[in-house]
Formats: C-alpha cells, sequence, structure tokens
C-alpha cells in the first residue's frame, strides 16, 4: 500500500453569518500555524449577489473554503502529503465559526481504492476494498470483466460491475449449489452446466463423481481470466478430460444434443431479468435433454436483495416443470443469502 496523504471535508450547517474575506484569511494562517505546514500563495474570489471561495496553496498540498450563504453552508477541504493530521483544524474552526452542527469526513488517500457494491442491502451503502486490480476488460462478447484481490475475499470476479465469484468463499456457492440438486437425486453420471464462467460447480461435479461434465459457457476470455487469476477455483476443471467445453450461446449449441441425456442440468447464468427471460423462451430446449428422474438446478439470486426476480425464476422453474424446492445459504462475499431453486423431472 503506497499513502498518498490525509485528507478531510467540514461541512458547517446552520451558518447565519455572512463572514467577510478577512476573516478566512486570519483563519487560514491560524489553522496553518496549528497545523505546522507553511502556507506559498493564497487565492479568493468574492461572488456577486454572495457566497466567496479561498484556496491556499502549501508546500505540503492545499485547502479551501467555499461558501454558500444562501444555504448556510460553510465548506472547508484540507489535504496534506505530510505526517500532519488534517482534523487539527476541526477544533480552531468550530470555536471561530458559529453553526448548528458539522458533517466531517475524513478519506484515506492511498493506494487502496473502495469499489461500490451496485447490490448493497436496501437502506445500506457497501463498498469492497480494493488491494490490487489485477485485470481488466471488455470481452469479445461484450461483458466488461475486472479482477481485482478485495480485501478479506482475496481474488475476486466482477462481471459488469457486480461480484461473480471470490475465492474466500467460492466453496460455500458452489457446493450449496450443487448439493440443492444431489438433495434431490443422487444421480449425478452426466451434467450440463449453462454459464458458469468461473468453473467452480464444474469443479465440484468432479469433486463428487460426475462421469462426464458438458460444460456451455458463452464467454471464454472469462475462463481464461479465471484460470489465470482463481485457480483454486478451476485448475481441477482445466486439467481433466471428463469436461467437454461448448463456447457460444449454449441454447444454441443444446439443440444439437440427444434427447434426455443429462442426469443433472446447472443454470449459472445472471440473476437478472434478461436471464430469466432468456431461460424461459428455452426451457423447452433444457427440458428434452434431461433424463426423467433428472434435476435441474438454478442459481437465482437473492431473496434479501432482489426478491422480485428469485420470485420470477420460480416462477420459469414452477411452470415448466410443476415442483420447486428452493434453498438458500449465506455467502460473505455477497454479504446476504444466496438462493438457488431445483425442479424434478417427473
Amino acid at each position: 500500500m503506497i499513502k498518498v496523504g490525509e485528507h478531510i471535508t467540514l461541512d458547517f450547517l446552520g451558518v447565519k453569518k455572512d463572514y467577510s474575506p478577512e476573516f478566512y484569511e486570519k483563519v487560514i494562517y491560524k489553522i496553518a500555524k496549528a497545523a505546522k505546514v507553511e502556507i506559498l500563495n493564497v487565492a479568493s474570489h468574492k461572488f456577486e449577489p454572495q457566497g466567496f471561495t479561498l484556496v491556499a496553496l502549501l508546500s505540503e498540498s492545499h485547502f479551501s473554503f467555499h461558501t454558500f450563504p444562501e444555504r448556510g453552508v460553510i465548506s472547508f477541504d484540507f489535504f496534506t502529503c505530510g505526517k500532519v493530521n488534517p482534523k487539527v483544524a476541526l477544533k480552531i474552526l468550530r470555536n471561530e465559526i458559529e453553526h448548528e452542527r458539522v458533517v466531517s469526513n475524513a478519506f484515506d488517500r492511498s493506494s487502496i481504492s473502495l469499489y461500490d457494491d451496485i447490490y448493497s442491502t436496501p437502506g445500506q451503502k457497501k463498498y469492497y476494498v480494493v488491494k490490487d486490480v489485477l485485470e481488466k476488460f471488455t470481452s469479445k462478447v461484450g461483458q466488461f470483466v475486472e479482477v481485482m484481490d478485495i480485501e478479506e475475499f482475496g481474488h475476486a470476479l466482477f462481471i459488469d460491475h457486480e461480484i461473480q465469484v471470490a475465492e474466500k468463499d467460492e466453496k460455500i456457492y458452489s457446493s450449496n449449489f450443487f448439493k440443492s440438486s444431489y438433495d434431490l437425486s443422487k444421480k449425478n453420471s452426466n451434467v450440463a452446466i449453462i454459464g458458469g464462467g468461473d468453473g467452480g460447480v464444474a469443479r465440484e461435479c468432479l469433486e463428487n463423481s460426475t462421469n462426464y461434465i458438458d460444460w456451455y459457457e458463452l464467454d471464454p476470455e472469462i475462463v481464461e481470466s479465471c484460470y489465470r487469476h482463481l485457480p483454486k477455483v478451476c485448475s481441477k476443471v482445466k486439467k481433466s478430460n471428463r469436461v467437454n467445453t461448448y463456447w457460444g450461446d449454449a441454447f444454441e449449441s443444446i439443440k444439437s444434443i440427444g434427447d434426455s441425456k443429462y442426469d443433472k442440468i446447472f443454470v449459472d447464468l445472471n440473476d437478472d431479468q434478461y436471464c430469466i427471460d432468456l431461460a424461459r423462451k428455452n426451457m423447452k430446449g433444457l427440458k428434452r435433454i434431461l433424463k426423467k428422474g433428472g434435476v435441474i438446478t438454478a442459481q437465482v439470486g437473492s431473496k434479501d436483495k432482489k426478491p422480485k426476480q428469485v420470485e420470477n425464476w420460480c416462477k420459469v422453474l414452477d411452470k415448466s416443470f410443476g415442483n420447486v424446492k428452493v434453498s438458500g445459504i449465506h455467502i460473505p462475499s455477497f454479504d446476504c443469502n444466496w438462493n438457488f431453486a431445483s425442479s424434478i423431472m417427473k
């Protein structure tokens, strides 16, 4: 980790007094003295009909004031690359500025960054702490792929800004995906996997004595990226002669497969509505290649975060098979329970 400095912002709210430019110039030198930083230059501007901005250039970086009299707000920003903690300014400004309350924010200015979890639990906001970006690209099929080393969870795959798998708890996801099917039927001689580019579900099938796996995956670049950066997840799959991979559109590929071939089908697509609709349109083809008594299992997302999509997935399976069993398990890197839905071919 490379630390580049300390950074705070202070927003003083409920300010009723319109302070003069001289006031701010006096205050910045008081802050500089307390923080033991050197002011090199000062620039300021008074706006009409109201508002004032001052920026002080420091040997160690900068600080600034921006005022919004019409809102009763004074904003202060202090960044230093020195050893001084800029929070020393808070005590001074609290005494100098008459206000109702102050909002203080501190920022970790280092090579570690925060990655926004776009599917945070409603009412909350969550970030992944990124230690390193290992790979980032847009694949030929149009998926935006990122592989990052994230705090607590190790190497993790993100597709279109959503986490797919993290090496620390991937076993929880993949083993429970497999178990959801295996609990309904122990037969797993021949298996089809639709999607699942990280290879975790395929590995679970291999570890549970599956004789033959047909893996239908749209994007070979994602699989290759996982081979490079997530070997704990998929190295066994890469080395196995029991896995046959079909690249491209899975639902086109299965049209060439004979009837009643598979004991199990795992559908590991995204849990968004597009993929739900895609599965609905092609469920007849999946039924055709599934043996009588065979099990189809889909990862259907999270009841915690996207309950409607879980419900929609279950409706698709129920309409085609007339029976649905839903299981779930907490995935720490997802920050929620994750659900799998299974149906038996009667």
